[in-house]
Order: C-alpha cells, then structure tokens, then sequence
C-alpha cells in the first residue's frame, strides 16, 4: 500500500508553493527523476529542512521504494558519522555545499540546492519488503534507535488523520515542524493524499515573514508542539487577523488546561477548530484526538482513538481495567503501530514485531464518557518516602497556581526547577496540597529543550 502512487490523480492541482507553486505533475516529475536516480530499493539518508528539496526528495524515495531515514539537516557532524557507520546508506540527499559530504562521497544528482551523495564503496542492503521509511525517536537525532515504519503504516494513519480533521484538497497547510519529526511529517503525508496545498517554509512563527506568508497564501492551517502555543499566547495570537485560518492542531505533548482553554475559546471566537492531539513515533504519530466540540467540556483530555485504533487500559498484571477513573498503561492497537525499533542495520530485515499493539509507556484513565486522560509517565513516577508519584502530576499542580516549573528525580529526591524567585510559594504549595517531603528547589536560566520543543530533563542541574 503506497498511497503516494496515487498523487498522479492530482495532476494541475497545486502540491507546494516554495517561492513559488509547483503542481502535483511538476513535484512528481522532479521528485521521481530523485528516486530514479538511487536506482533501486535501498537505504538514503535524508537531511531536512523545510524546503522543496526535502520533500520532493522524501516523495520520489516514497514512491521508488527507497527506504528513506529522516535526519534533521542541522545534525551534528559527530552523529552524523555515528548513524552513516552504523546503517550504511548508499546514497545522503543533502545540501550541495555540505563540505564532508562533498569531501567523502560521490555527488551523482542535484536539483535546487540538493545532492544526491553516493558512498563510494555501497553496502548492499537486506531491507524488509514492508520497510517504508525511518524516523528518529523523539529523544534525539542522534539516537541510532530508529523507529521502523511500513508503507501501511504510514497512508493507515494518513487517511485516518485526513478522516477525523475532514482534510480536502481546499486546505493549505503552512510548515511549523520539522518534517524529520513525525508530527511535522503526519501533517505533509495527510494532506498530500487529499490532494491539498502545502506553504513550506522554514521562518519562525515569531517572524513577521511567517505571519506575511500565511496571510498572503491564504494558509488555513497549522499545528504546534506545546511551546509554540506559549509563544503565540506571548504573541497576543487574539489580536490576529487571519481570515483564511480554519484549523489548528497541537500535539507533542500536554498544553496546559489554562493555555489549552484559552486556545479553544479564542478560536471559536475566530471561526477557527482547534484539536488536541496524542500521539507516538512508535504509532506513525497520532493516536487520539480531542473533537473541537469538546475542547473545553473535556479540557486536559487527549480525546478517543483515532478512526481504526483502540485505546484500552491495563494493570501493571497486564489485566484490562473496565472502571472509570481507574488508573492505569494505556494500550493502543491499530494498523499505524510501528514495525518495532532497528539499532543497526543488520535489524533492517527484521519482521512486523509489535503486530498492530503497543504499550505507550503513559499511565491513562478513562472517563464515564469514554474520553481518555494522560495522568504522567510510567518512567516518571517516583517513590516519596513510600508514595507513588508522578513528576508530570506534580508539574500540573504548580501549573495551576501558576508556577511554571519542571520536575525531574528519583526515589525520595524529589527537583523542582523554576525561572522565577518564587522558592517560597512553591514549598507552601508543595506543603498545603501534596504533602511531600525530600524536595529541593533550583532556579535556572532557561528550559532546556530539543528543536521540537520538548523538555529535555537530562539536561537538568543537580
């Protein structure tokens, strides 16, 4: 199943405006001849950005049955290396002036400012016949875990993103994530099978050109991790006149409920939906989804599973919980689970090892509705002098009096970080409402985050 075989049908429509508009037929044509030119089914690098080359490059792989790994383009040379020793791929379409590159392989194609790198001495590569595409975990780009993606699961989960957004060939996305990032690439894949019009662009949303490119191409949608919602609320985004605007998604973590009905209310003001969204690399990207009907009603939710998936709950004995309000992993299943992990590339060939079910790793409950809640981690839980707690529950608390803190620890240390003086509010809050003992409070400069804007708690102070 290659949806992407199908965009043919498109012909005049336009697929991308990238300075300027290039139809169905132009992007298929030039990013054919890319595919072409690998030659076969094997394994290419691909460093991204938001631009042309990317995607063309990501189309023609997609539909040559090259099996693409996406690499942001601003890698660090040292990971860079590490990923290329240990997967080998034949071919790195890349910048054309990326000097190591230049000085190491062969350059064979180009187009825009791209080149396809051929390594001088290829591997050949035993790749699984339903092997599509590989992503980086959110964790790091520099990771060698990457995540392994079918062509099913891929258009599965495109067609059920499409369904519940209702996408047609009228929408125009603009670019806010990196399309190495499985939310960014969800947004590409389920809009170019409908048909749609996507503004790529590499401009920041705290840019005057972002904002001037989304009214002058008329964009009618966009999505964004938590923090890029903080800096639109930073930004006054109630003040916005941007008539052509139907549609925000966010995902990529928890808004917080405040931010989260803030959003919801000013964009029924504007005529505008706005969805929560949960989703995993592991799962292609979405999972669930919070209806705009009831973005406020259910505030904090991630919603029901996406049209085809099912979310249970089970117990840490692996047996179903049936009850509201019982807490407990939360279990996906549907055709959008991932083939499993590759370390290297001699797991490349390996089969479909999680068979459409897998454990998310998020401690859920269920509502009397049916609408699931994510109450924190199972790898940030700790132990407070014999209670189990969880680090993102806490985080919420403090969220709610208005703190904006990151908790990070371990069994009976427990670290609150803040950006303001306000060590002493904290621990009254701390005292009043949860009772914990062994906490030390740090205050910090800034919130080490990675480009997709999530926390990396590594990172912190000790």
């Amino acid at each position: 199943m290659n949806s992407f075989q199908t965009l043919d049908d498109f012909g005049n429509n336009t697929a991308v405006y990238a300075d300027r508009n290039y139809s169905y037929s132009e992007m298929l044509e030039i990013a054919d001849d890319i595919g072409s030119n690998v030659g076969g089914r094997t394994l290419v690098f691909c460093l991204c950005s938001n631009n042309k080359e990317s995607l063309f490059g990501y189309v023609g792989f997609i539909r040559g049955g090259v099996v693409p790994v996406l690499l942001d383009a601003s890698i660090q040379m040292d990971q860079l290396r590490r990923l290329i020793d240990l997967y080998k791929p034949t071919y790195i379409w890349a910048k054309s002036k990326d000097q190591y590159l230049v000085n190491t392989m062969e350059s064979s194609f180009s187009f825009g400012d791209y080149t396809l790198f051929r390594s001088p001495s290829p591997h050949q590569h035993n790749l699984h016949e339903s092997l599509a595409l590989l992503l980086t975990t959110s964790g790091s780009t520099g990771s060698p875990k990457l995540v392994r993606l079918s062509y099913e699961n891929i258009f599965e989960n495109a067609k059920s993103i499409a369904t519940y957004l209702d996408i047609t060939a009228e929408d125009k996305p603009i670019t806010t994530l990196p399309m190495n990032y499985s939310y960014g690439l969800s947004i590409i894949n389920s809009h170019l099978i409908c048909g749609a019009s996507i503004i790529v662009t590499n401009a920041s949303v705290i840019s005057k050109e972002f904002w001037d490119l989304c009214r002058d191409q008329e964009a009618t949608t966009f999505g964004g991790v938590p923090f890029l919602y903080e800096m639109l609320d930073r930004l006054k985004f109630e003040n916005f006149q941007l008539p052509s605007l139907k549609k925000l998604t966010q995902a990529g973590g928890k808004l917080s409920d405040s931010l989260s009905t803030k959003f919801a209310k000013v964009c029924r003001e504007k005529g505008i939906q706005f969805f929560s969204m949960y989703g995993q690399t592991e799962a292609t990207a979405r999972m669930a989804y919070l209806p705009c009907e009831k973005n406020v009603e259910k505030v904090g939710s991630i919603g029901i599973a996406i049209p085809g998936g099912e979310l249970s709950l089970q117990d840490e004995h692996g047996n179903a919980i049936t009850e509201p309000n019982s807490r407990g992993e939360l279990i996906y299943k549907g055709e959008n689970v991932s083939m499993g992990y590759a370390e290297s590339i001699d797991d490349l060939s390996n089969p479909d090892e999680n068979r459409g079910f897998l454990r998310t790793g998020d401690i859920a409950y269920f509502d009397e509705d049916g609408y699931f809640f994510i109450c924190g981690r199972i790898k940030r839980m700790i132990k407070n002098y014999g209670n189990r707690i969880s680090l993102d529950e806490v985080e919420g608390i403090l969220s709610e009096y208005g703190h904006e803190c990151i908790c990070a620890g371990t069994d009976d240390k427990l670290y609150i970080y803040t950006l303001k003086d306000d060590d002493v509010q904290i621990k009254k809050i701390m005292k009043e409402k949860v009772n914990l003992k062994g906490i030390t409070i740090m205050k910090i400069d800034e919130i080490p985050r990675n480009q997709y804007g999530k926390i990396l708690y590594a990172e912190l102070p000790k």
